[in-house]
């Protein structure tokens, strides 16, 4: 079971928050060369995620040609299933 911490960050006008400096520790924000939060809107709240953007040239081919295998399955799919109705 994770542990939850919750604290109060201030919201500028532009709607920026600041991660205090031991929870970007704790998400591995500080040592990443690019990091991303993923927001998503939940019942009201919000969900942020850490995550990281890598440029095309640094993520491994054989992982690229999984994703297009993936999202080519995945079309061929929806197609079949359009076909149908």
């Amino acid at each position: 079971m994770q542990h939850c911490s919750m604290i109060a960050v201030p919201v500028s006008k532009r709607g920026a928050i600041t991660l205090p400096p031991d929870m970007r520790r704790k998400l591995g924000l500080d040592v990443s060369e690019h990091p991303l939060m993923l927001v998503e809107l939940r019942d009201g709240g919000i969900f942020l995620q850490p995550a990281e953007a890598l440029p095309v040239r640094e993520i491994p081919e054989q992982t690229l040609q999984a994703w297009i295998a993936d999202d080519e399955k995945d079309a061929d799919a929806f197609w079949n299933t359009a076909k149908k109705a």
